[in-house]
């Protein structure tokens, strides 16, 4: 899948759902090694919301499709320092597109199936809440139909790169044997 950060930054990740947590999987295709990974109790799931990209009326970088969105931590709301620094990563949601080449096989296109990941999803976190609640939280995941807001005006960083559509990390292995 591909998750969109909340800058429109957007960037390759393999989402593996447990029975017990959602990992979402930073990984470099190149050099065959997991770069980063963020784990999500299942049991903290608050809402799932699916819907079409809306973006603020003068946005400048703005994109077609649509998308899901993961909540799991309904009660904190991000800072206006996280919500202009590009590279937080205290963003209590993720947001997630289907991948740009899903059609490039049968087997690929099975894989990233938005509609059967949610559905996936839901049925996971909906047992692993009755399995293991958490205290202080409504047991239940709320699932929505509502527009998935990006709150980017200006976007710059995320405008270039996406005008190519397989713009992912790349590794350079051989680095070490350029002089520049």
């Amino acid at each position: 899948m591909s998750e969109i950060d909340h800058w429109n930054n957007e960037r390759e990740r393999i989402v593996v759902i447990t029975d017990t947590n959602l990992l979402l999987c930073k990984y470099d295709f190149i050099m065959l090694s997991c770069l980063q990974v963020q784990r999500i109790p299942l049991s903290y799931i608050d809402r799932i919301c699916l819907g079409q990209f809306t973006f603020p009326e003068r946005s400048l970088d703005k994109r077609e499709g649509e998308g899901l969105r993961i909540y799991w931590d309904n009660l904190k709301e991000p800072s206006a320092l996280s919500r202009w620094n590009p590279w937080a990563t205290d963003i209590p949601y993720a947001t997630f597109t289907e991948h740009p080449v899903k059609n490039s096989s049968e087997r690929f296109s099975a894989l990233c199936q938005m509609s059967e990941f949610t559905a996936q999803l839901v049925q996971a976190v909906q047992t692993s809440q009755s399995k293991n609640p958490v205290p202080g939280k409504t047991s239940g995941v709320v699932v929505l139909n509502q527009p998935l807001l990006i709150d980017t005006y200006m976007g710059f960083m995320s405008f270039m790169p996406r005008n190519d559509i397989l713009h992912y990390p790349q590794c350079y292995p051989l680095r070490s044997l350029l002089f520049f």
